[in-house]
């Protein structure tokens, strides 16, 4: 066939075309428009394609029934409806021509892009509904000219800008909704206009400004939505037009003032929920007139005062929520009139007293929230005849006497937490008489007794907490729907139950500190989910069963301090994850098990006081993950210390005293990350190196150890050991020389001298003395002074208890921070200062702020330090820029991990031990890879030590231990509480001292409060997790590790110091979380 030409071509094309145009011609113009607004879609259905595209032959869209079009008689399209019909694309301004159009339904697609302006010329329309899509920008002014408007759908879109003005001309408007957006700035007062409107939702915006006084003109409105805003100002709302109203949420929102009393005019209220507004003042008496609310929710803002009687006149009232306020006094009696109440949740309050016989009587009662108070008082027997509650919860209060023995009769029970009171007693036997129970909490309490045997037919039972009280006898059988069991610190006796190891869901048991005896179980084997097993400060005996090796996903194995004997079963190779390994105090024998060497996860192996011996085998080098500690002490090893421990390159403590280990200690030269080492009652001989050096008891029992006459270490130390003999003699040459520059340097300090005196007499400032016979030294402290023009305030970072922080730019990337410290005159004439400093010089640690200078000034001391280029955590956790991106939970896992490293070392490897006095966010400075270094570490025993006054209470309100409010006495129990604190900041995203706390209230106690109510591991860290985390904590594994992160937390900033734990205990329990998190499967 020939090649067309170019006229053959053009003709057939123009056929085509004329051709095309003509097939088409015969649809109106609604059909053409709607042919047109395809070419912006970019996923569309074949609903839409098989009938849009196909029959245009008619003459409207209608005659062959296009998907999701509707028309009137006259052929023009009234309706378009295309929900969930799974497009995308951008609307185009074509839908302006569709003048006749009265509903448009594009709801739940992904469309984008910017609302056409063009929809403000489909004046017919009564029915717009574009939500759950993607729009973006903002709301056309010209949507105002939509007069016929009824409902306006616009929520759960990337709206943003403002809610125009012209919103006020669709009066017509009875359904509004924007929530779920962007949208920003005041919202309009024109809003009022809107006279018909029965519903109207702008929650979950960005508005801020007052709550427009034109709402009270609203008299139709039935539900009014504006949580989750950034409103202010006070409430002025509840005029007499507020009767129809039957839902106000208010929650989440920054107001001032008060509840105001006119909300007592909307007697239609069903639902009030003023949820974290920043309420202040009383609860208004008027509330008491809402005879048809339902729900009252006024938790979590800063109400004070009573509670008022006259809310037992809410006859209609079923969840009473006054949680996380400053109410205090008693509990009115009035609310036992409350005969329809479900829910009561007092929790987080100042209340006092006890709990009113009547509302003991409310037979509807399905939960009572009311822990963290002041309550006492005992439980009536009348608890055991609410037929319906499901979750009593009253920990941390003042209750005592006996808990009522037929509690649990109650056959609803899921949930019993009394932790944390002063019961005495035993235990009711028939908890779980409904089999139901879920939570089985009675910890920290004075009870005795056994645990009833009926326990083990509590199949749905998920969690027990007994831990701290006075419980003995046996233990009994257990279900096997257990997940978690803490039994510790008791006087339970007999055997572990072997039931357990039917408890397949189990992920912890703690049965440590109590009087067990007999064999550990080898069913124990079974529980394949098992991550910490305890079961240490025990009497147990034999060999450890070899069927243990069947918990595959153990991280923590702990019996020390038992009298279990034999060798470690070779099986136990199978704990991949293990992370700790601690078989001290028993009587273990042979050699250290060979297969250590394939558990790659190992971190912390304590085998000490055994009757292991032999020589320390070469393998042990092999364990490239241990960090936290190899303590081989206490049993019988011989030969040298092996080559290949030094290796070990991560490790940090080493104690293998008290052995019969002979040779040299120079292996140990190679270990840079060692911080703590014991040596002590071995036969070791040669040189001590010199960066161990700390302690002279960690060396003690060594005879032939000595130290090199060059090491520059302190006197005492120096007078513990002899010196090292047998040094090279040097040569006449050398001595020669040593001589000539000995004179030398006498002649330069000679001249030293002279120039000091010399700049003296001339009148020139003399600060800087100290620092002159070092050329070097005085060369830099010249440069920094020169950066920042001789330390002016323009070059100020940073303010401080002990100093101002400067920022000196030396040029060739050379950044430091420079602290000024002012002296006062008692401690200028302190002469051990200069020395503390000097030591504070000599400590290392990649987590804490290495102090490159000091030089000490006639009245001040300057201390350099590198810069730190991210700032403060305090800077990275509550000031970040919109800009920034959000600190992810991994990374505050890793800053947790890395400021708890950094304060292990100053309490526990640094000796004398330094105690921080001031640990916050504020003194934990982030590097470039957002690496925490703590810094300040020293400064406060040495400044404020140093003051005339012994008065003044050092630390950071927020941050300071209760045991430590009233007096400067400081401990490590101290710094772990403060370090506590740090801890529930980065889990919160809150601060120490949230002004969205009540007043008098700190971070502790808010999360103690909240967190201690949802012990349900699904539940827990939803109340108090940083809402930027939310997303990110979807992962169960990472949900379960911020659950036990804030458990630490609690634990570090408990009342009592004794029960804290050390730095050392948290570095080994963060350890063990990530490896968990990193090693097991989805939590459930």
């Amino acid at each position: 066939m020939r090649n067309l030409g170019f006229v053959e071509i053009t003709l057939l094309c123009s056929l085509f075309v004329y051709f095309h145009i003509d097939s088409v011609s015969s649809l109106n113009s609604d059909g053409l428009a709607l042919l047109s607004l395809l070419n912006h879609f970019d996923k569309v259905p074949l609903e839409v394609t098989s009938t849009w595209k196909n029959n245009t032959s008619e003459t409207t869209p209608c005659d062959n029934n296009w998907f999701g079009v509707i028309c009137d008689p006259s052929g023009n399209v009234e309706t378009l409806n295309l929900t969930a019909s799974g497009l995308s694309g951008q609307l185009g301004s074509e839908i302006g021509e569709l003048k006749s159009l009265v509903t448009l339904d594009l709801s739940l697609n992904t469309f984008s892009g910017l609302l056409p302006s063009t929809l403000g010329n489909c004046t017919s329309l009564e029915y717009l509904d574009l939500s759950n899509n993607g729009f973006s920008g903002e709301i056309p002014d010209i949507f105002g000219s939509l007069q016929n408007l009824t409902f306006l759908y616009l929520d759960r879109n990337n709206l943003s800008g403002l809610i125009p003005a012209t919103i006020g001309r669709l009066i017509e408007l009875v359904d509004l909704r924007l929530s779920y957006n962007n949208l920003s700035g005041t919202i309009p007062e024109s809003i009022g206009n809107c006279t018909k409107l029965e519903y109207m939702a702008l929650n979950n915006n960005k508005f801020n400004g007052s709550l427009p006084g034109s709402f009270n003109l609203l008299e139709n409105l039935g539900e009014l939505f504006v949580s989750n805003n950034s409103l202010g100002g006070r409430l002025h709302f509840g005029s007499s037009n507020c009767k129809k109203l039957v839902t106000l949420d208010l929650s989440f929102n920054d107001f001032q003032g008060s509840v105001p009393p006119e909300i007592g005019n909307c007697s239609s209220l069903h639902s009030l929920l003023m949820v974290k507004c920043n309420l202040t003042g009383t609860i208004p008496s008027s509330m008491g007139m809402l005879k048809k609310v339902s729900v009252i929710d006024l938790s979590d803002n800063r109400l004070s005062g009573n509670i008022p009687q006259e809310l037992g006149n809410c006859s209609s009232l079923e969840t009473l929520k006054l949680n996380d306020n400053q109410l205090q006094g008693e509990i009115p009696p009035t609310l036992g009139k409350l005969k329809k109440l479900q829910s009561l949740e007092l929790f987080f309050n100042k209340l006092s007293g006890e709990i009113p016989i009547g509302i003991w009587k409310i037979q509807s009662l399905t939960q009572m929230l009311l822990y963290n108070n002041t309550l006492t008082g005992e439980l009536p027997v009348e608890v055991t005849q609410l037929k319906h509650l499901k979750k009593l919860t009253l920990f941390n209060n003042s209750f005592y006497g006996e808990i009522p023995m037929s509690l649990g009769m109650n056959r609803s029970l899921e949930e019993v937490d009394l932790l944390g009171n002063r019961f005495t007693g035993e235990i009711p036997p028939h908890l779980c008489h409904g089999h139901k129970l879920r939570l089985f909490i009675l910890g920290s309490n004075q009870l005795h007794g056994k645990i009833p045997a009926s326990i083990s037919q509590c199949e749905t039972l998920e969690r027990v907490r007994l831990e701290d009280n006075k419980l003995s006898g046996v233990l009994p059988e257990f279900p096997e729907s257990l997940s978690y069991v803490n039994l510790g610190s008791n006087s339970f006796e007999g055997s572990i139950p072997r039931s357990l190891g039917s408890c397949k869901n189990l992920l912890t048991i703690d049965i440590s500190r109590n009087k067990l005896t007999g064999l550990i179980p080898p069913e124990l084997g079974n529980l394949q989910s098992l991550g910490q097993l305890n079961l240490s400060h025990n009497h147990l005996e034999g060999p450890l069963p070899s069927q243990l090796s069947g918990c595959a996903r153990l991280l923590d194995f702990d019996v020390g301090s038992n009298s279990l004997n034999g060798s470690v079963p070779s099986s136990f190779r199978s704990w991949k994850s293990l992370s700790t390994l601690v078989l001290s105090d028993n009587n273990f024998l042979g050699a250290i098990p060979q297969f250590l060497a394939e558990l790659d996860r190992l971190s912390n192996l304590r085998i000490a006081r055994n009757a292991f011996g032999g020589e320390i085998p070469s393998w042990v080098g092999l364990l490239n993950s241990l960090r936290y500690g190899l303590d081989l002490s206490g049993n019988v090893f011989t030969g040298e210390i092996p080559t290949t421990l030094g290796a070990l390159i991560n490790l940090e403590r080493l104690n293998i005293s008290n052995n019969k280990l002979t040779g040299s200690l120079s292996v140990l030269q190679s270990l840079k990350s060692l911080s703590q080492v014991d040596v002590s009652y071995n036969q070791f001989t040669g040189p001590i190196p010199v960066n161990l050096i700390s302690n002279s008891s960690k060396f003690s029992g060594n005879p032939d150890l000595c130290i090199q006459p060059s090491y520059s270490v302190s006197a005492i130390i120096r007078n513990e050991f002899k010196s090292c003999k047998g040094q090279v003699k040097l040569s006449t040459w050398k001595i020669a020389l040593i001589a000539a520059g000995s004179s030398l340097s006498v002649v330069a300090l000679l001249f030293a001298i002279v120039l000091i005196f010399c700049r003296g007499k001339r009148g020139a400032k003399t600060e800087d003395a100290n620092i002159l016979a070092e050329e070097g030294l005085s060369l830099l402290l010249n440069k920094v002074l020169a950066a920042t023009d001789n330390l002016d305030d323009k070059y100020i970072i940073g303010r401080g208890a002990h100093g101002v922080v400067y920022r000196a730019s030396l040029g060739s990337g050379e950044e430091y921070a420079v602290k000024k410290l002012i002296f006062s005159e008692h401690i200028r004439a302190n002469q051990n200062m200069k020395r503390e400093i000097e030591t504070i010089g000599l400590v290392r640690h990649r987590n804490l702020i290495r102090l490159e200078r000091f030089w000490m000034r006639k009245d001040d001391g300057l201390m350099l330090y590198q810069y730190m280029p991210n700032g403060s955590l305090h800077d990275v956790l509550h000031r970040g820029n919109q800009g920034e991106a959000v600190l992810d939970w991994s990374a505050r896992f890793n800053i947790a991990l890395g400021i708890s490293h950094g304060l292990a070392y100053l309490h526990h490897d640094c000796h004398p031990p330094i105690i921080h006095r001031d640990i916050k966010p504020e003194n934990i400075l982030m590097d470039s890879d957002m690496e925490p270094h703590i810094g300040d570490f020293g400064l406060a025993r040495i400044l404020d030590d140093s003051t005339v006054s012994t008065a003044t209470v050092t630390g950071t309100t927020g941050y300071i231990a209760p045991e430590n409010a009233y007096k400067t006495v400081r401990s490590k129990e101290s710094d772990v509480y403060s370090y506590g604190v740090v801890l529930l900041e980065l889990v919160t995203g809150k601060r120490a001292l949230d002004r969205s706390f009540p007043e008098d209230i700190n971070i502790v106690s808010w999360v103690r409060s909240v967190l201690s109510s949802y012990e349900d591991e699904d539940d827990t860290a939803g109340p108090i997790v940083d809402p930027k985390l939310v997303d990110e904590l979807l992962d169960t594994k990472l949900r379960e590790q911020a659950i036990q992160v804030t458990d630490l937390a609690l634990r570090c900033t408990d009342k009592r110091p004794e029960n804290r734990p050390s730095m050392r205990d948290v570095v080994k329990d963060l350890t063990d979380l990530k490896t968990f998190v990193s090693t097991s499967g989805s939590v459930h």
